[in-house]
């Protein structure tokens, strides 16, 4: 299993795990465009990649994806007397059904905790679905406070 920051020739193998996702929770989409959705996703990760801002974490088995992270560096207005950080924004984990409960997203998830240490980053915020929140307390993670919401 290899793990590693996807790049450009990654996008229709993601394009495809990011539609296979949002199916599998919500059937409904699938009467969606996919050519619409595969443009818009398109734009987006080219436009991430080039950023700097967005990190797209895979593990790959024989050339086909089989788990993904997505991390969105958020910066922080800078404080004094104190060396300001970024934190990162985790959305978007999964792992192709078939290759669930073997340890491949735990592996994942511990090759990106070791990049935020490694970048000193501030911390990792995730919202997890019900489902994963053990998955997440067994890579080390913690429930924080819920954040506040505002829907205009």
């Amino acid at each position: 299993m290899d793990i590693r920051l996807a790049s450009t020739e990654d996008v229709e193998q993601l394009i495809k795990m990011r539609w296979d996702f949002t199916v599998e929770f919500d059937e409904t989409k699938k009467e969606e465009s996919y050519e619409v959705f595969r443009k818009e996703f398109q734009s987006f990760f080219e436009n991430a990649l080039n950023s700097r801002q967005w990190f797209v974490w895979i593990a790959e088995e024989n050339e086909k994806i089989v788990s993904h992270i997505y991390v969105e560096l958020i910066q922080k207005v800078p404080r004094p007397g104190r060396t300001t950080h970024p934190f990162a924004f985790m959305t978007n984990v999964y792992t192709v059904p078939e290759y669930r409960n073997k340890g491949i997203g735990s592996h994942l998830l511990s090759s990106v905790n070791t990049w935020v240490k490694d970048n000193d980053f501030e911390f990792v915020i995730v919202w997890p679905s019900e489902d994963s929140v053990n998955y997440y307390k067994k890579n080390g993670y913690v429930h924080c406070n819920e954040p506040m919401e505002y829907f205009p």
